[in-house]
């Protein structure tokens, strides 16, 4: 059974699809930066279903590392960093990005924190970590949801 594709998503998949293809080697050129702001930018701000929004759903398979009634952990399918994880809400709430956060979101950032925390001591990382918040086109945002980054064994 195939489900119909409108015009603007077909093109986002394109340009996400490029995007991946472009930023799976490990040198970060401007060609691979300029691919990330052009899927930034054809990320579709409406509500339709993300990409994460299908994994959270299951429609999508993911390898997912954490999961709690708030909060997805799941390991990136190209990942930049040996330990390349994924942190997402669950539900968006108007949480699109970390520019479009309010006061009710406080707590659920919050506890997008501690599970990074969390995810780094099941992985092993006591020497640290790193977590990365794109925000907005500009901020290479591929999708319309608050993600943290996580990046484990980077030197």
């Amino acid at each position: 059974m195939s489900e119909e594709v409108n015009p603007s998503s077909r093109r986002r998949l394109t340009v996400l699809t490029s995007h991946l293809q472009t930023s799976s080697s490990s040198s970060h050129s401007q060609t691979a930066m300029a691919s990330e702001k052009e899927a930034a930018l054809a990320a579709d701000p409406s509500d339709s279903p993300t990409i994460f929004d299908k994994i959270i759903n299951r429609q999508i398979p993911a390898n997912i590392v954490y999961e709690d009634d708030k909060v997805l952990a799941f390991r990136d399918i190209a990942p930049q960093a040996p330990t390349h994880i994924l942190l997402i809400p669950k539900v968006k709430d108007g949480l699109t990005g970390i520019s479009n956060a309010e006061a009710k979101h406080c707590e659920i950032l919050g506890l997008l924190l501690y599970t990074a925390k969390l995810v780094a001591k099941q992985e092993g990382l006591d020497d640290g970590f790193r977590l990365v918040i794109n925000d907005g086109p500009d901020g290479f945002n591929l999708c319309i949801t608050c993600t943290f980054i996580y990046l484990g064994d980077v030197k």
